[in-house]
């Protein structure tokens, strides 16, 4: 087996374990090059199908491509997807393009407090009817207690702090310092009742991986990631666009984006160098991550 066979093999193990041991288990899907990876991969373990829902946070700023790509792969791949919104803080202009709070508080309303009570099944949320081919009131929004991310360690500081299976608690805050160990793949699934899971396939997987693993599998990504004929900028993380800004790069292939990465052109840039909220958080994510943020 080489690198990228190991990796698929432990994702594919983490999937399944996590899948034998939470019954109401979900898996998030950004949109982005990796929740794309991991869908590939939750396909993989279960051989075309996808036996639980996926999960979007829609904040209503994400860049328009990435709707109509989720749309698109829903439908095609027969995805039970469910959207969950912050509808009140939207209704109300609460929002930071709407100027009225911060980044920081805008990322808290439309995405962690989003996430929180779409998850918990307290707040309306849509489901994808294939019969109709358009998003509609899920009638049954029940609780998960489980949630498959497509985080990587490599990504930003939060996220090494990380475990495979990351507890929280009812509220679903992250007590960093609490977290089980995890040696010789051997994972802790069993926990208090009232505990709610992250789990995290690709937890060991680096930006490279994730391209490598595209251009071996032939995995469609959305094309905002690549510059345009003839352009010099690509996104190389995808957020709201009004916090998310594209970085000089005139790659235009998966190959390219590849080569890139190995030369070390991106080495000493963050991959989320672009995502203004990050900034503002001290240069990472760990207070937000702590209050449920993805």
């Amino acid at each position: 087996m080489n690198h990228l066979d190991r990796l698929e093999a432990q994702s594919v193990y983490i999937f399944r374990e996590a899948y034998r041991d939470f019954k109401q288990l979900g898996m998030l899907w950004s949109i982005g090059k990796d929740s794309t990876v991991l869908l590939w991969l939750a396909r993989k373990a279960f051989f075309g199908h996808v036996p639980f829902p996926l999960i979007h946070i829609d904040t209503s700023y994400k860049i328009p491509e990435m709707i109509a790509y989720r749309n698109e792969k829903a439908l095609e791949w027969n995805l039970n997807l469910i959207v969950g919104q912050n509808t009140e803080a939207l209704a109300n202009k609460q929002t930071y393009p709407d100027g009225a709070i911060d980044r920081i508080a805008c990322c808290r309303a439309l995405k962690a407090d989003a996430l929180k009570h779409t998850l918990d099944g307290t707040w309306p949320r849509l489901r994808m009817n294939h019969e109709t081919r358009q998003l509609e009131t899920d009638t049954n929004p029940t609780a998960f207690t489980g949630v498959i991310v497509g985080a990587r360690a490599d990504e930003e500081g939060s996220r090494s702090k990380e475990r495979y299976f990351s507890p929280r608690n009812q509220d679903h805050d992250w007590d960093v310092a609490d977290q089980p160990p995890e040696f010789w793949n051997q994972y802790k699934t069993d926990f208090a009742p009232g505990t709610h899971v992250r789990i995290h396939p690709l937890l060991d997987w680096t930006e490279l991986n994730i391209w490598e693993y595209i251009d071996r599998e032939n995995i469609p990504i959305i094309d905002t990631y690549f510059a345009k004929p003839g352009g010099n900028q690509r996104y190389r993380s995808l957020g709201c666009f009004p916090c998310t800004t594209p970085v000089e790069s005139p790659s235009r292939t998966v190959k390219e984006i590849i080569e890139e990465l190995r030369s070390g052109k991106f080495a000493n840039i963050a991959e989320r160098s672009g995502r203004a909220q990050d900034k503002e958080d001290g240069g990472g994510l760990e207070t937000l991550r702590r209050e449920g943020y993805m």
